[in-house]
């Protein structure tokens, strides 16, 4: 991941989602937080402090994701890790109770309404 591709991915989840809101929980890797990165205006970023991965809802989701769509499942090469995960991660993103069951926690939530007054 680099500033480029990570702008990328924020275009494309504005584009996908144009009437959202979306605030996006980033660890401090420096293509996440770099000045030079583009952010559109319905994005905001809030970074978690350093080494808190139980702070860290994606986390959670990458277990769900593991779980789910990889249950005695052994790849032998990164084409079938991708396919799957380009199965699965839909089923999961259309599934909204669920990714709200194992993301939306109260501080996320918190945050999310004191983002959308600003």
């Amino acid at each position: 991941m680099n500033t480029a591709l990570m702008g990328h991915f924020l275009a494309q989840g504005s584009v996908a989602h144009p009437h959202d809101f979306i605030v996006m929980i980033v660890v401090g890797a420096s293509s996440r937080v770099a000045k030079a990165l583009l952010v559109p205006e319905n994005i905001r970023r809030h970074r978690l402090p350093a080494d808190s991965p139980q702070l860290n809802p994606q986390e959670d989701l990458w277990d769900e994701l593991r779980e789910k769509e990889f249950p005695n499942r052994v790849c032998a090469e990164m084409a079938g890790v991708l396919r799957q995960l380009e199965q699965g991660l839909p089923r999961l993103a259309a599934d909204t109770e669920r990714v709200r069951s194992i993301a939306a926690w109260p501080w996320i939530v918190g945050l999310l309404l004191n983002a959308k007054e600003h």
